[in-house]
């Protein structure tokens, strides 16, 4: 029995969290040995299969008090403590710190390691210590899996050649839904609250739209971030007296029931890793709009005008054209969501089990 120990920050609701709790659940099906390995307890966390054991690496209760350095140590002790106790056949680790846990904790141990990138290198990877950190220490990956190739050209030449692209899996739950009888006169968005998903652009966007079509309104879907972004949606709302037509909806679990009644899908993002949102949402079938942000990741899956439309980061005339152009134009905006809806081969959970499947068995083998 192959024994895989993810480890991250946590599985508290966000797009690397859900990847990795799709893919241990998905593991332990198949009978593979599962431990998750977290800093962290979240308060609304994905669910785990009971089968996954999941154990604590973050600092401990009697740690509080320690200095910066010593916190950072007892970190990497802790996982390479259970990394030699459990002794598992590969270590995959998802995001930036825990990639550079993983690497720096698995030295010496014998077991391979796969760090997984998820955001765009250039907004989460440009500090000093990544300038000094990706070139010691990610040579020493057995592999890496990115989302686009435009992360991928971020890292070392040696380290992209032994690397692979696998898109995120989405939940079962968005795939075959069939379309309503009728649209809302809806335009949808779901994802965080947070700044750099520019939800404040498609607002203004939307504001220019609503001038010409009075009858449509916006609702966003997504939970807080407490950065700020929902006090300056809500600023920008009431300004423009806006409340019988937008909505700011909160968190759901039934978007996969609420997203289909809307006639256009927007997204707004100045830059990603690969959306699972904007996947979901071109996997139920939807006509969408959204920014060609870096790195890359609405480009690898939207061939612009064909099953979606891409736009300029940052845009909000393009976006308002956009919007307002699928809202019009009915038959393209049908053609775009019955093509979009075809992505769902390539994004079910089991193909992209099966792939990596086969590449972290691939790495096992060459060990």
């Amino acid at each position: 029995m192959i024994k895989i120990l993810f480890h991250l920050n946590c599985f508290e609701q966000g797009g690397a969290e859900r990847v990795v709790s799709n893919l241990a659940n998905q593991f332990v099906q198949e009978d593979y040995e599962i431990i998750a390995a977290t800093e962290w307890q979240g308060e609304n966390e994905f669910q785990l299969d009971r089968r996954v054991k999941r154990v604590h690496v973050g600092l401990k209760k009697q740690d509080e008090g320690k200095g910066r350095i010593a916190k950072i140590r007892l970190r990497f002790r802790y996982l390479r403590d259970l990394i030699k106790e459990e002794k598992p056949d590969i270590v995959v680790a998802f995001t930036r710190r825990p990639n550079y846990r993983a690497l720096i904790s698995s030295l010496g141990t014998g077991v391979p390691v796969i760090t997984a990138v998820r955001q765009d290198p250039r907004s989460y990877y440009n500090t000093l210590a990544d300038k000094i950190l990706i070139p010691l220490l990610y040579p020493k990956a057995a592999g890496c899996v990115f989302q686009t190739r435009e992360q991928m050209k971020y890292f070392p030449k040696g380290l992209q050649k032994r690397s692979e692209i696998i898109l995120n899996p989405v939940n079962d739950k968005y795939l075959n839904v069939p379309a309503p009888e009728k649209k809302e006169k809806l335009v949808v968005q779901s994802g965080r609250l947070v700044e750099f998903k520019n939800q404040a652009m498609l607002l203004e966007a939307f504001l220019r739209v609503h001038e010409k079509h009075p009858d449509y309104t916006l609702k966003i879907y997504g939970e807080d971030s407490f950065d700020g972004t929902k006090e300056r949606l809500e600023k920008i709302i009431r300004e423009n007296h806006a409340e019988s037509y937008i909505t700011l909806m909160g968190g759901s679990d039934e978007l996969e029931k609420e997203l289909p009644k809307a006639e256009v899908y927007a997204f707004s993002s100045d830059y990603e890793g690969m959306p699972n949102a904007l996947l979901e949402a071109m996997a139920l079938g939807m006509s969408v709009v959204a920014t060609d942000c870096p790195c890359g990741g609405p480009r690898t899956v939207i061939i612009n005008e064909e099953n979606g439309l891409l736009i300029p980061v940052g845009d909000k005339e393009a976006m308002a054209d956009g919007i307002s152009r699928l809202i019009e134009d009915k038959e393209f905006a049908d053609k775009l969501g019955s093509n979009a809806r075809k992505i769902s081969g390539r994004i079910e959970g089991k193909t992209i089990l099966e792939q990596w499947k086969t590449y972290i068995e691939k790495i096992i083998g060459k060990r």
